[in-house]
């Protein structure tokens, strides 16, 4: 079995290993008819398999979610993401939310409802997920060291507002980021705006950091840079588990920042309290 749920004997293309093809209805290798018997028809196989082959591959799916692993430090994409524009893409997630609230059993002829798979395919596209687009990347501001601050500038409590990558649910908490100047210094917004486009994406919060991190080194041009994020995972507090109170923190230190001294200054701002206006 592979990682991603699809059975070795029958690949999605509908053709079996041995060259004669399959019936087309299996969806991911597995035949789920039996769950679905008396529904209308979703394109759902119609070939029972064991109850304990489901059961092994709900294990495996539930495993990888709360493993909280990434195979890179870029967030998986298609070659092909961006083939079409974002209104169709708008137009064909509303289509498949529908078929989603319908298999849920909902009334979408209910006037509360109706609008709702058009509302989140236009918030998915245009909001929460619009850091998978590179064309939203924030531009970068520089200007020169004038001053020659030579210090670490530190920019805390930066709003940390994503989603779980393996359940579509939010994470949210803050970053903190710092940097030393090699001669340039960037616009203070836009350390919150690089932090706000890496977020608008599906993410797992290791690999959030560390872009952040990345893209800060090439934008000002030096390692000596630091991220912190400290956040709140939904997927723990309203599902599995179901703990309110813990919190994942996840760090990036770079150049002088992977010196204990600086990293220790840098931890000391960190923990004095924000200023409140």
């Amino acid at each position: 079995m592979k990682l991603n749920g699809t059975s070795s004997n029958i690949p999605p293309n509908g053709t079996s290993t041995n060259g004669q093809p399959s019936n087309g209805n299996h969806k991911n290798g597995y035949a789920l008819n039996k769950h679905f018997a008396g529904m209308p028809d979703h394109g759902m196989p119609d070939h029972d398999v064991p109850d304990n082959e489901l059961l092994n591959h709900d294990e495996l799916v539930d495993e990888i979610g709360d493993a909280h692993g990434a195979a890179s430090i870029d967030t998986p994409m298609r070659s092909d993401a961006f083939a079409i524009d974002d209104d169709l893409k708008i137009d064909l997630i509303e289509e498949h939310f529908r078929e989603i609230m319908s298999i849920l059993g909902l009334d979408l002829t209910d006037d509360s409802l109706k609008g709702s798979p058009r509302r989140v395919a236009k918030m998915y596209v245009n909001e929460i997920f619009s850091g998978l687009n590179p064309a939203n990347k924030p531009a970068p501001t520089l200007f020169d060291n004038k001053f020659r601050y030579n210090e670490m500038l530190v920019e805390k409590d930066i709003t940390v507002q994503t989603y779980c990558e393996h359940h579509f649910v939010p994470i949210i908490g803050r970053a903190h980021v710092a940097y030393i100047s090699s001669g340039k210094v960037i616009g203070l917004s836009k350390l919150n705006r690089v932090v706000e486009y890496f977020s608008k994406r599906p993410q797992v919060q290791e690999r959030l950091t560390i872009q952040i991190a990345e893209e800060l080194k090439r934008v000002l041009e030096t390692d000596d840079v630091a991220v912190i994020i400290d956040a709140k995972h939904l997927c723990v507090s309203t599902r599995g588990v179901r703990d309110i109170n813990s919190s994942t923190t996840t760090s990036a230190y770079g150049g002088k920042f992977s010196e204990e001294a600086t990293k220790q200054e840098f931890l000391r701002y960190v923990a004095q309290p924000s200023v409140t206006i």
